[in-house]
């Protein structure tokens, strides 16, 4: 029993310190703006890293065809996210789009 509560305790500080470290030694520095600026790209790059293979690649080719329901679908989901700024319509939209080009 107590090599356990000892497992569970090193999971904890080893799952805690990786948060608090970080967080701890940056709210004691001060950060240039460029390096803020900077970081604001970094979830906009992530989630084009994400989203775009998917969008552009089937069976680990790319594939820019008018087949392709998912690259027709990024199209209309990219105009209503640049025109409306809303992600749960965007998406929404990108969803529709694709089911209705699946079932044509």
């Amino acid at each position: 029993m107590e090599r356990i509560m000892l497992i569970i305790l090193g999971m904890a500080v080893v799952t805690y310190l990786p948060r608090f470290l970080p967080m701890y030694v940056l709210t004691r520095l001060e950060i240039p703006q460029i390096v803020i600026d900077w970081l604001r790209y970094i979830p906009v790059a992530v989630l084009a890293a994400l989203i775009v293979p998917g969008i552009l690649t089937a069976d680990r080719q790319i594939h820019l065809t008018l087949n392709n329901a998912y690259l027709l679908a990024s199209i209309p989901a990219f105009l209503v996210a640049w025109r409306s700024k809303n992600m749960m319509f965007t998406v929404t939209i990108g969803m529709a789009v694709v089911l209705i080009l699946q079932h044509l």
